[in-house]
C-alpha cells in the first residue's frame, strides 16, 4: 500500500500541472484572462511493452516458453522566471519475466526522483540546493542456490541525498552540479537482509538508517532529441564521504534511456544501470534492458 501511495502521490503532482492547460482553456471560453502558463515546461510519457515465445515440444533448435512485461514512466514540471528556477523530474521502471518452469521474476526495477532549485547568477552559472531520491518497488532476490535469497526491497536499500553548490548549464541539454556539501541518508528497512548482504548496503547492522553529513556530489544529466524519432536521456551520479575518501570508496552511477519512436504509439526502449557502490559490491554492477511497445506522451510545450 507504501508503495501505491507513493506511486499516486508524484503522479498526481505531475498530473496537476497538465491540468493548467485545461483551466487556461476554460478561462479563454468564459471570456476572463488567461493564467499565466509560460513559466512551467511539463511532460509526462508512459510506456508498456510485452514479449512472449512459444515453442513446440520437439521443436529442435530449442527454447524456452515465456512471457514478459515491463513499464515505464517519466516526468517532469520544470518552473523558470526570472533569475530563479525549480526543476522536478521523476522516473519509475518496473518489468516483469516468467520463464517455464520458474516463478516469475522482475527484468528492471527503479524509482527516481529529483528536485532542485535554482538561482542564476551568470548565464551558464546558478547557486542551487535539491533533494534527489532513489530505491526500487518490489523485493530482489539472489537465484544462485536452490532456494531464492532476499538481498533488497522496497525502502531497502533507499537512498536520500541532499545538495548544495553551483551548477553549470551551457544549454538546454546538458546541466552539471557540483555540490561540496552533500549529505546522504542510506535506508535499510529491512534487518533480515544483513544475513544476505554482509555490507548491509553501508548501513551498521542493527541499525536502519546511516547518515554520511560530510560528503560531496557531482550530478549530471545529458538529455537530447537527436531526431524527431530518438532521444536520449542519461544521468551519472558521483558522491564522495569526506570522512573515507579514497579512490574505491567513491560511488558511481550512471543510467541511460534512449527511445526510438517507430510509430506515433511504437517505440523500442533501452534501458541500463550501472553502478559502482564498494558498500553494495567489491565490483561493478550492470543490468540492461531492450523492450518494444506502446509509449503515450504529453506536455504544455511544443
Amino acid at each position: 500500500m507504501k508503495k501505491l501511495l507513493l506511486v499516486c502521490f508524484y503522479l498526481g503532482f505531475v498530473f496537476s500541472v497538465f491540468a493548467q492547460d485545461e483551466e487556461l482553456i476554460d478561462t479563454l471560453e468564459e471570456g476572463l484572462e488567461p493564467q499565466d502558463t509560460t513559466y512551467w515546461d511539463a511532460g509526462f510519457s508512459i510506456g508498456l511493452n510485452f514479449n512472449q515465445a512459444a515453442f513446440s515440444g520437439n521443436w529442435k533448435a530449442g527454447g524456452v516458453n515465456s512471457v514478459a512485461f515491463g513499464s515505464i514512466a517519466t516526468g517532469k514540471a520544470n518552473y523558470a522566471k526570472g533569475k530563479w528556477s525549480w526543476d522536478n523530474q521523476m522516473e519509475m521502471i518496473y518489468g516483469v519475466v516468467k520463464n517455464e518452469g520458474q516463478e516469475m521474476r522482475k527484468s528492471n526495477d527503479r524509482i527516481f526522483l529529483d528536485s532542485k532549485v535554482g538561482y542564476q547568477v551568470s548565464d551558464h552559472w546558478s547557486y542551487f540546493g535539491s533533494l534527489n531520491f532513489i530505491t526500487q518497488f518490489a523485493d530482489g532476490f539472489d537465484f544462485g542456490g536452490d532456494e531464492p535469497v532476499l538481498i533488497s526491497g522496497f525502502f531497502a536499500p533507499a537512498f536520500i541525498m541532499a545538495g548544495v553548490g553551483m551548477e553549470y548549464k551551457p544549454n538546454d541539454n546538458f546541466a552539471l552540479r557540483i555540490a561540496p556539501i552533500s549529505p546522504r541518508l542510506t535506508v535499510v528497512n529491512r534487518p533480515e537482509i544483513a544475513d544476505n548482504v554482509p555490507e548491509n548496503y553501508g548501513v551498521p547492522i542493527g541499525s536502519r538508517v546511516r547518515t554520511e553529513w560530510l560528503a560531496a556530489q557531482i550530478f549530471m544529466t545529458y538529455n537530447k532529441d537527436i531526431t524527431e524519432n530518438l532521444s536520449i536521456n542519461t544521468r551519472y551520479q558521483l558522491f564522495a564521504n569526506y570522512e573515507t575518501l579514497a579512490f574505491n570508496t567513491i560511488d558511481h552511477r550512471l543510467d541511460i534511456t534512449v527511445i526510438a519512436k517507430i510509430t506515433e504509439w511504437v517505440d523500442v526502449t533501452f534501458t541500463s544501470i550501472n553502478v559502482y557502490d564498494i558498500d553494495m559490491d567489491p565490483g561493478i554492477q550492470y543490468s540492461q534492458a531492450l523492450a518494444l511497445g506502446i509509449l503515450y506522451k504529453v506536455g504544455n510545450k511544443k
